[in-house]
């Protein structure tokens, strides 16, 4: 019970923190050894100026990406090497996305829009912590927001100016 109340607190602490980020994951939680549905919110541009760049860092453990493509955005799919090998149901996999980037859109200041990406969560992924995925939102003039802080060991993504938005990985379900 007291596993279940610390779990739920810590979602809600990342729910938090996510909406202050203003990118968030619609979806806070997920099982590793599972699939999960990434979806990105972004509610607006850069001090007024249209989001044209939404690049997401995909975290080591999270493999077979498959970004869903855009009306109105070209989609790049940005490949290397994984730090380690990982199992994805009995094949080894050692490379795959590890970035993904949509360009050449215009997300205007005062609109919303959702990039949406779907990965397998990696039973090497440590249940009961967080997972962050990095974002840039980038801009004309050189303008952009940087959601890619991460909190260090004992910090709170609420203490951060830029929080990168995150899941809570919880443990491993039964069956596909």
């Amino acid at each position: 019970m007291l596993k279940q109340i610390l779990v739920a607190a810590a979602v809600a602490s990342i729910g938090a923190s996510n909406a202050l980020a203003h990118v968030s994951l619609e979806t806070k939680e997920a099982a590793v050894g599972s699939t999960y549905k990434a979806v990105l919110r972004v509610p607006h541009g850069c001090e007024g100026k249209p989001t044209n760049v939404v690049r997401v860092k995909i975290p080591e453990g999270v493999i077979a990406v498959k970004p869903m493509p855009k009306a109105g955005w070209t989609l790049e799919k940005v490949k290397s090497s994984y730090a380690k090998s990982y199992d994805l149901h009995g094949t080894a996999t050692s490379e795959g996305i590890t970035e993904v980037v949509w360009t050449g859109g215009s997300l205007a200041d005062d609109e919303y829009d959702e990039f949406t990406l779907r990965a397998f969560l990696t039973t090497d992924l440590a249940a009961g912590e967080p997972l962050y995925f990095p974002v840039v939102q980038e801009c004309p003039e050189g303008a952009a927001e940087r959601w890619i802080e991460i909190p260090a060991a004992g910090q709170k993504a609420d203490d951060l100016e830029r929080p990168a938005p995150a899941i809570m990985l919880l443990h491993e379900v039964g069956g596909h």
